[in-house]
């Protein structure tokens, strides 16, 4: 079984903020592959469902992005799932808008939400996958949890849509697939 985790902070109000292109991402997988996110489980929500012949469970942390740690470890745990298993879909203020940077491993780069992942797991070597959401200039907080401008909708929508697509390419081929073919720069067509 592959676990797919999108990052982000649970609620309407923040919906479509820059800092839940996690969940986005998530929730485009859930409807490619018909699973549905409905439960509530291991601090999140959370379904079950294939991809080709592959496992998936796809899981959107509810402890908000600080803590989502908890929701990963509970899940991991009670699947048994080593490092190798699972991909995070997180935010990045470092990457210009647009970009995806996909990795088996590495620090929490500044992100508190991959930062707790890897203090729970006790282990930097799972995979993640950085989407550009520009720089923040001064108020980062502010910067992460406001929506994307209207001129950056159609790049934003487009780069989701990769990353679900380089999402899909590392559960059935691996991660040196889908690093090759979906590392850089989104291009509107």
């Amino acid at each position: 079984m592959k676990l797919i985790v999108g990052l982000g902070n649970p609620g309407s109000k923040y919906a479509g903020t820059r800092h839940n292109v996690g969940f986005e991402v998530v929730d485009l997988l859930a409807r490619r592959w018909g699973i549905l996110l409905g439960r509530e489980q291991f601090h999140g929500w959370f379904g079950v469902g294939a991809a080709g012949q592959t496992k998936v469970a796809l899981l959107k942390p509810t402890t908000y992005m600080n803590r989502s740690g908890q929701a990963v470890l509970a899940a991991g745990r009670f699947y048994q799932l080593e490092a190798a298993d699972l991909l995070v879909v997180a935010d990045d203020l470092a990457l210009e808008a647009g970009v995806i940077r996909i990795r088996g491993s590495g620090s929490a780069g500044g992100h508190n939400g991959l930062r707790d992942i890897i203090e729970r797991l006790g282990t930097e070597a799972f995979a993640r996958m950085r989407l550009g959401i520009g720089g923040a200039g001064g108020d980062a907080v502010g910067y992460v949890l406001s929506r994307f401008a209207p001129e950056e909708a159609p790049m934003m929508a487009r780069t989701i849509e990769r990353a679900a697509d380089a999402a899909a390419t590392w559960v059935m081929e691996g991660l040196d697939s889908a690093m090759n073919r979906y590392n850089g720069r989104t291009v509107l067509d």
